[in-house]
């Protein structure tokens, strides 16, 4: 009988919580299946302790080698090859914002989604609401091209491999928003549990139709951050863009461009440069810590990139699509992920500028100080300074962002004679039943 497990899930006791700041530290494993088998990994998880990457960290941490120990969590497998899984944070990744559960789900097993192998959909729940209402404020659905699956059954487990999702897939959300809403409630409940914000690993089986929680560790970059020490980049030139993606966090770095397609050219990184690949995994650490900033080509904010650059301090744009091809080796860029949820990798060295300011020693005025909101995705931010609320929120902006498309193209959809135009509507409104149904629910977020 075959009794496969999900993944081995390394927790170190409490004196060494810390340790789980980088993702990927210790080895973990798919589908063993056997006593045998199980033992012999085992052996293989306890000496992953003194991998290359596992050293160092400690070494950098300041961790002594000897004083670390760990536990290994072994778990049965979760169909969500049939299915889908994904990563989920009890506070916005980017911004710090407490009152959200920003899901990502795909299909298919989950290490295509932590690998950034793939680009997920996004999901953010608003919390404080969440016990009477349905409160998905936004969702993204993901390009999702491949996902996961189990190639074949055999006495020493079960092998994997990557599938292309078909069209119809990749133009419908992997979850609904029922799977939405209890993966949230599931996140709430794990961080009132552990007093402070969670990053949560799940996954949904597909011949059952049930959610699982995969494993959970503390939040330890945002959850970190002094909320009154305002940190700010600007941008003061512009220069043509040669590639887009999700910024990870809110920083502008520039350096010479070094394009790696193969980790096997990893030594021709040098410190101070842009890193620019297709994705990365835990064996790119070290890389990874001498590079200015960070380019992938796929992944989303919560693949291995994308964490990494957060706990090492630097920028990073991920899920590009073609990054490696508009970027050109050895060329000067400049990345911002200072313009929003969207960043950009411009060519050359573009002039910017670094502001700090300690809000702590500010005194309030008797007057109540509000914002002028124009775009949406600036909202999580700014409600981290020290204002009484929204004063004038830009109605017409807010549509552009959140909608992008005129009401009547939506509402009179099937009367558009331009195919491109209607190509356009297409891929905004994919994931929903129709245009019309888009609009609404948009609408209401608005």
């Amino acid at each position: 009988m075959i009794t496969p497990m999900w993944r081995y899930v390394v927790l170190p006791p409490p004196k060494t919580w810390r340790m789980l700041l980088f993702a990927g530290q210790q080895e973990t494993y798919l589908n063993i299946s056997g006593r045998r088998n199980l033992l012999t990994t085992c052996r293989r998880v306890f000496a992953s302790l003194f991998t290359d990457r596992a050293i160092s960290y400690r070494v950098d941490k300041g961790f002594t080698h000897m004083d670390v120990t760990l536990s290994i969590g072994v778990q049965k497998v979760v169909r969500s090859d049939l299915g889908a899984s994904g990563v989920m944070f009890t506070l916005d990744t980017e911004t710090g914002f407490r009152d959200v559960v920003f899901i990502n789900a795909s299909y298919g097993l989950g290490e295509n989604i932590v690998q950034g192998a793939v680009n997920p959909g996004e999901f953010y729940v608003f919390k404080p609401t969440l016990e009477k209402h349905r409160p998905i404020i936004r969702r993204h659905l993901g390009s999702k091209l491949i996902k996961m699956v189990y190639s074949q059954v055999h006495t020493a487990g079960l092998s994997t491999r990557n599938v292309d999702v078909a069209i119809e897939g990749r133009n419908q959300f992997a979850i609904n928003d029922e799977e939405v809403l209890e993966l949230a409630r599931y996140a709430v409940a794990i961080e009132k549990h552990y007093q402070k914000p969670m990053d949560i690993e799940w996954a949904c089986d597909g011949e059952i139709g049930e959610l699982f929680i995969l494993q959970a560790r503390p939040e330890t970059v945002q959850s970190q951050v002094n909320a009154l020490l305002h940190e700010t980049y600007e941008l003061k030139q512009q220069g043509p863009v040669l590639a887009v993606g999700k910024s990870v966090g809110k920083r502008i770095a520039s350096g010479k461009a070094c394009v790696v397609l193969d980790a096997s050219d990893m030594y021709k990184v040098h410190p101070g440069e842009v890193l620019v690949t297709d994705i990365t995994d835990p064996d790119w650490e070290p890389l990874m810590k001498i590079a200015a900033a960070i380019v992938t080509n796929r992944g989303g904010r919560t693949c291995h990139a994308a964490i990494i650059a957060r706990e090492l301090g630097i920028p990073a744009i991920v899920g590009c699509g073609d990054a490696t091809q508009s970027i050109a080796n050895g060329t000067e860029v400049t990345l911002s992920c200072a313009e929003g949820d969207t960043g950009y990798i411009y060519a050359g060295q573009l002039a910017f500028e670094r502001h700090e300011v300690d809000l702590s020693g500010l005194a309030s005025p008797k007057n109540r100080i509000m914002l002028n909101l124009a775009n949406p995705e600036k909202a999580f931010e700014t409600s981290a300074l020290p204002v009484d609320g929204v004063g004038l929120a830009r109605l017409e902006f807010i549509i552009n962002n959140s909608i992008r498309v005129h009401l009547r193209a939506l509402l009179e959809y099937d009367q558009l004679q331009d195919v491109k135009l209607r190509n356009q509507v297409a891929s905004i409104v994919a994931g929903y039943p129709d245009p019309r149904s888009f609009m609404l629910n948009a609408w209401r977020k608005v």
